[in-house]
């Protein structure tokens, strides 16, 4: 079973598929995680009658870091959460956000469509602008392009592309994030 999630709140959400995990558990009903009774799933039970499952299953946790962003052509910035987002393939800035801020969208030479996980394309429309500025997290500074697309109220997310620029280490259980394997 696949389940659709949501990366973006309202507008723009790019949706992405998981494979439900579980399938197999012990369950009152197909949506529960925790139940006394036990189900045939092939696997051989060492357990003398039926246990109680004592453990939950979480959902993925939101990594959220808190980055400085400082606009190149003033001496002007802003502290703002961005979200790591390993579903992500890019690196986006809400336009929305671009736009108070006072951030210089830069027009790209040809507009990148967004495509959803079902490959239909994205209702926030064609990626078109793009912001340049230097990031700062904790001692680590980059001057970093961000591709400007309607996120409803995320402000950042830094996908794929940054994730494997900078292999951050990252506790997902405790929202930690450690830039200790940064290239130079």
């Amino acid at each position: 079973m696949n389940q659709d999630i949501g990366v973006g709140e309202g507008g723009g959400g790019v949706k992405r598929k998981r494979k439900a995990v579980g399938s197999c558990l012990p369950s009152s009903d197909k949506y529960s995680v925790l139940s006394t009774r036990n189900m045939d799933c092939g696997l051989k039970d060492n357990t003398e009658g039926a246990r109680e499952v004592r453990c939950t299953l979480q959902p993925l946790r939101k990594v959220w870091m808190k980055v400085g962003l400082k606009k190149l052509d003033m001496y002007e910035g802003v502290t703002v959460k961005a979200l790591l987002d390993s579903g992500a393939t890019g690196i986006f800035m809400g336009k929305n956000f671009a736009e108070e801020q006072g951030f210089k969208l830069e027009k790209l030479d040809k507009p990148v469509e967004v495509k959803n996980m079902d490959g239909t394309s994205n209702k926030g429309g064609k990626i078109e602008y793009e912001v340049q500025c230097n990031m700062y997290f904790e001692r680590h500074v980059e001057r970093i392009r961000i591709d400007i697309c309607r996120l409803g109220r995320m402000k950042v997310i830094l996908g794929i592309p940054w994730l494997a620029a900078h292999n951050p280490e990252i506790d997902w259980e405790k929202g930690e994030v450690k830039m200790t394997r940064c290239p130079p």
